[in-house]
């Protein structure tokens, strides 16, 4: 179990975010008899979780609904759709984006392409693929 500033240094985060965090419900800290809240080690993975996410720009609320799903193990229909319509609102934006770029990266010389090829690592070419075939585009890597 730790304090704040400790879970703060473990997560290298400021006690400021995980006190905001928790006034959000985004971490759920249990309560000693002295009422200072302590957090577990569900709280760092959550941290972690949290952090990941937000670094893909995720809404803070998105990323309550996600927890939710994850400590709930999606076994809430409710908690599903949301999910789901959030992941389906995050594939239209992605979809968006594509579709801006497109053009711009069809008309870079073949050198530049192959360099950000190589620039992609695995999950984000596995990504790109499965987005290329939602949308019936296809990509092919060389």
């Amino acid at each position: 179990m730790y304090r704040i500033g400790e879970l703060a240094s473990i997560a290298n985060v400021s006690k400021r975010t995980i006190d905001y965090y928790t006034r959000l419900g985004l971490l759920k800290p249990k309560r000693t008899g002295a009422n200072y809240r302590i957090y577990d080690e569900d709280a760092v993975s959550d941290l972690q979780f949290i952090e990941e996410y937000k670094k893909m720009h995720l809404p803070l609320e998105a990323i309550r609904a996600k927890l939710e799903c994850r400590r709930n193990g999606i076994s809430n229909a409710h908690a599903l759709v949301q999910q789901l319509n959030l992941f389906s609102e995050q594939l239209k934006q992605l979809n968006m984006e594509l579709k801006d770029m497109t053009p711009n990266l069809e008309k870079l010389p073949e050198e530049q392409k192959e360099t950000l090829r190589n620039q992609l690592s695995g999950d984000s070419r596995a990504l790109v693929q499965s987005l290329s075939s939602i949308l019936n585009k296809e990509v092919v890597w060389r």
